[in-house]
């Protein structure tokens, strides 16, 4: 994936995954966040929590990728130490339950090993209310298009490179989504991007440029990259609208009017006996 990341499409798409992550992240407050994979990607570089790591399941060390420089008004004064702060499984993450406030994802789940059991584990250590942030190809999308041609003329021994990593296997927007609603997480925001023709020279992807706004308008969903932001829900019970005004109501009775009625009552009965 790293090595991708250096060609002319891989560059393009780091562009706007690291645009977005920063744009994403830098609102997102809490103490403790977390990067798992993809260690060559800053994506925690913009947010402001005291306490952010990056996770890799290799023992490879990042490389030097040209990432687009930082928005101004996106830097913060904590800057993150560069490289991999552990190594670990990411289905079973080193972490007590609901010790994190946000977790990264970039292409992650495409390279785990179980990437059904990598989101439950996020889902474990994640607090409630915390946030998860995960970035992976579109395989509906003319990219993914031409990564299965390719894999089809390797099976029928025509050979020939790829188009995309070949590690790993993508995995539908709609399908996260379903993923993350089993595990109780609401999708709050959802995007698409990366709308190019899948070349590979930088020149024909320049002379592209123009479909980032057309793309955009009339055919997001086939954007060759998406990143999904969801939020942990936990329910509990609570009263809401008329039950909880009734609930109120209740309870603000005021009990020294009862108590005077039942105090009256016996005096009433008293006088009417007397007068008997």
């Amino acid at each position: 994936m790293a090595q991708w990341l250096q060609s002319p499409p891989g560059r393009y798409l780091l562009a706007w995954e690291q645009a977005q992550l920063d744009r994403t992240v830098t609102d997102l407050f809490g103490f403790h966040a977390l990067q798992l994979g993809l260690p060559d990607l800053a994506g925690l570089r913009a947010n402001r929590m005291p306490h952010r790591w990056v996770a890799s399941d290799t023992l490879r060390e990042p490389e030097a990728l040209p990432l687009p420089p930082l928005d101004d008004d996106l830097s913060t004064l904590l800057p993150i130490v560069p490289g991999n702060a552990l190594f670990c499984d990411f289905d079973a993450l080193p972490f007590p339950s609901q010790s994190l406030d946000l977790v990264l994802l970039p292409h992650t789940l495409e390279l785990a090993r179980d990437p059904h059991d990598t989101l439950r584990e996020v889902e474990r250590v994640l607090r409630p209310e915390g946030r998860v942030v995960i970035v992976g190809f579109n395989p509906a999308s003319l990219w993914g298009l031409r990564q299965n041609a390719g894999h089809l003329r390797q099976r029928l021994g025509l050979g020939g490179p790829l188009y995309l990593p070949s590690a790993g296997d993508f995995i539908a927007y709609g399908r996260v989504r379903d993923w993350l609603r089993l595990l109780g997480f609401e999708v709050e925001r959802g995007r698409f991007g990366c709308w190019r023709l899948p070349l590979r020279s930088e020149r024909g992807l320049d002379r592209m440029a123009w479909l980032e706004t057309a793309g955009a308008r009339g055919w997001p969903v086939l954007g060759a990259v998406y990143l999904i932001e969801a939020v942990k829900r936990v329910r509990g019970l609570r009263l809401v609208g008329l039950a909880r005004r009734r609930q109120t109501a209740k309870s603000t009775a005021p009990a020294v009017v009862s108590h005077r009625r039942h105090e009256a009552w016996p005096v009433e009965q008293a006088e009417y006996g007397e007068n008997a």
